[in-house]
């Protein structure tokens, strides 16, 4: 595998090299300095060039860069969905052979001044001299921000009206459309309110990762074993046991940062929830009604 020096030598030397390219950004984990270091570290880099047309049409230039494992163009596919921009750019995914991924952006450089960089964006060439000076790379833009109590209230009230969902798809033994809704929306709620407390005992200071990826850092061992414990297979019980401690996490943590904020919990939803729910596991399977 190539190392980070040969990558970055590599990926500059061709910057230099093609009079089109006139900058280099590279953006990710490799300009944050506080991001684990670890070999399936991508290389986000944007080349901002005269013509992003001339990359787009004659791709022999990839070769440059290795051999493929395979690419992906996310900005001409059907499935998943173009990504909805409209400032002429065109990215290029890679995974090469040696293990090493590139996430190569054109960005079009009469199109600079409605460029806005991430806060761990470094600058590592300019031709021109058309980008401002950037601030050392720093994982700011990553770090949660303490909620508003509507915000607050809106992750609390889509948490406890989702597990309806899940209930009543657990009940019906539609096992896709429960574990999308406990998986998805349900879960997106969670790692959002486990986010802030974390912020809470940090001071908003610190990064909780992409989709938590970093919670087991910052959660105590209590609380990290149940945010475990709300990964099931695809066994119905299974599910329902998870959900009921998703539950209970939820609720403490929530609770926690209500206090923290001097904000209102939903007690009664909460409860009038949990009563549903506990209602809906033992409901028998051939019942005409959740509520005699």
């Amino acid at each position: 595998m190539r190392s980070e020096k040969e990558m970055l030598d590599l990926i500059l030397n061709f910057a230099n090299d093609d009079e089109r390219i006139r900058a280099l950004i590279l953006n990710g984990s490799r300009a944050n300095p506080n991001a684990p270091r670890d070999p399936f570290q991508d290389y986000d880099i944007m080349y901002i060039v005269s013509s992003v047309d001339d990359f787009v049409r004659d791709r022999s230039w990839i070769n440059t860069f290795g051999e493929l494992i395979m690419m992906q163009t996310p900005d001409e596919k059907v499935f998943p969905p173009p990504p909805d921009r409209d400032n002429g750019s065109f990215a290029f995914l890679m995974l090469f052979k040696d293990g090493n991924r590139i996430d190569l952006t054109f960005y079009p450089a009469n199109k600079i001044s409605d460029l806005r960089l991430e806060s761990t964006s470094l600058l590592l060439l300019d031709k021109d001299g058309m980008l401002e000076p950037l601030p050392p790379a720093c994982d700011k833009d990553y770090i949660p921000t303490p909620p508003t109590e509507k915000e607050f209230q809106d992750c609390c009230n889509e948490f406890w009206w989702i597990t309806t969902n899940i209930a009543k798809g657990l009940w019906r033994r539609e096992l896709p459309y429960a574990k999308f809704m406990y998986d998805h929306p349900a879960r997106d709620a969670l790692t959002l309110m486990l986010s802030w407390y974390i912020g809470t005992q940090t001071g908003f200071s610190v990064d909780t990762g992409k989709f938590g990826k970093y919670f087991e850092k910052y959660l105590d061992p209590k609380r990290w074993k149940a945010f475990v414990q709300t990964f099931p297979d695809g066994e119905y019980d299974n599910i329902w046991q998870a959900l009921f401690v998703m539950c209970d996490l939820f609720r403490e943590t929530a609770i926690e940062v209500a206090l923290h904020f001097g904000f209102e919990y939903p007690y009664d939803e909460d409860r009038g929830v949990t009563d549903y729910l506990k209602r809906v596991w033992a409901l028998p399977r051939d019942a005409k009604s959740i509520y005699e």
